[in-house]
């Protein structure tokens, strides 16, 4: 056995996993290249030669929820490409005016058949509430209610959704709550379907990035788009938020979140995810809203993301046949590796999901938190 392969498997059997064992999170190795690949690569490597066929696990989330539960990621030396990584997050605005709309281009413009077909009936790309739902449908309807219930939104009121996705808040708060919304997103495919989905509602559809924001709303959400901002845009992001937010108005943000304070993504999500994007600490959040909001209230649920991934893998998964001439089998494993990865980080806390209720700092209001 060569030193890689010994060194692999020992880290491995202290999350007790074994390679080519019984078990459902266990490796099953195709290409021996694995262990020294992983062992010089990291996360990047893990992903890449998952890609390449190189291995396989029938539960690859519980891996994954092993793996960062035993935090093995942290004793494997960084790659060249993360070193790069790290530098260009630190040099660099990656997420600058002009990049505004490459995280458009790269994932969600990918196709709105990928996304019909992962997602629940009203296309809402994140994290369900489960705490009464049995399916994803009704998660993503409990959510946006209590979105809605959250910002005390009334018929009338202006609201304006920052990373609006295919509209699926916009049309919920039009329809239920009789509110006129204004939608903006950087993906052209997400503006184009989302307008159609709310044809005959009082809802805009805007192909626009946030820093070009200057009206005045009654409310204002933003549900899975500040992971895209980047750390040296959050501070700009929350004064825009605070311009265009009434005296006496609510500001709900969304977001997955993380644990420490980092300022350099995911070396394998960067390359074939998410371009260009990082998840925000609460204490960065916080640093960016402060003197300009008021925290009303924070409502951790991320345990919750955990069952919304599991079911967008089983809706990808079964209509895989519909798609895959289009896309191809290198990236059904990709998307397979994505969606079920992530269900581990969050089974395994590694990850967060956050939503913040901010007010504006002179604002007078007595606010009651609301969880159903």
């Amino acid at each position: 056995m060569d030193p890689a392969q010994r060194i692999a498997r020992e880290l491995l059997e202290t999350a007790d996993i074994a390679v080519n064992g019984d078990k459902p999170w266990d490796l099953q190795v195709r290409d021996e290249r694995f262990f020294s690949r992983v062992l010089a690569g990291g996360s990047l490597a893990l992903g890449e030669t998952y890609m390449d066929g190189w291995w396989d696990c029938d539960a690859l989330d519980e891996l994954v929820k092993r793996i960062l539960s035993q935090d093995l990621q942290e004793k494997i030396r960084p790659s060249l490409q993360v070193l790069v990584l790290w530098l260009r997050s630190t040099l660099v605005n990656l997420q600058s005016r002009g990049r505004a709309y490459n995280i458009g281009r790269r994932h969600y413009d990918l196709g709105n058949d990928l996304y019909r077909l992962m997602l629940d009936k009203g296309m809402n790309y994140s994290c369900g509430y489960w705490k009464h739902a049995k399916n994803l449908d009704d998660a993503q309807t409990d959510k946006l209610e209590l979105i809605c219930r959250k910002i005390g939104l009334e018929k009338g009121m202006r609201v304006l959704d920052i990373g609006c996705g295919w509209g699926g808040f916009a049309r919920h708060a039009a329809e239920r709550h009789g509110a006129t919304v204004v939608g903006i997103t950087v993906s052209k495919e997400q503006a184009e379907l989302a307008r159609g989905l709310c044809a005959g509602l009082p809802v805009e559809i805007r192909l626009q990035d946030y820093r070009d924001l200057a009206e005045s709303f009654d409310r204002i959400v933003s549900i899975g788009m500040i992971e895209h901002v980047g750390v040296k845009n959050y501070r700009r992001y929350m004064e825009i938020a605070s311009r265009c937010l009434g005296p006496e108005g609510l500001f709900l943000l969304h977001t997955i979140g993380s644990n420490v304070s980092g300022r350099v993504p995911d070396a394998w999500s960067d390359r074939y995810i998410f371009p260009d994007s990082m998840l925000p600490s609460m204490r960065q959040l916080s640093a960016a809203a402060e003197g300009l909001f008021k925290m009303e209230d924070m409502h951790s649920f991320g345990h919750y993301y955990d069952p919304t991934l599991v079911a967008w893998n089983r809706n990808f998964t079964e209509g895989w046949p519909r798609i895959a001439e289009r896309y191809g089998e290198r990236f059904f494993r990709m998307w397979r590796f994505y969606l079920l990865s992530s269900a581990g980080s969050f089974r395994a806390r590694h990850n967060q999901l956050w939503q913040l209720v901010l007010s504006p700092r002179k604002s007078t209001r007595v606010y009651e938190s609301i969880r159903d």
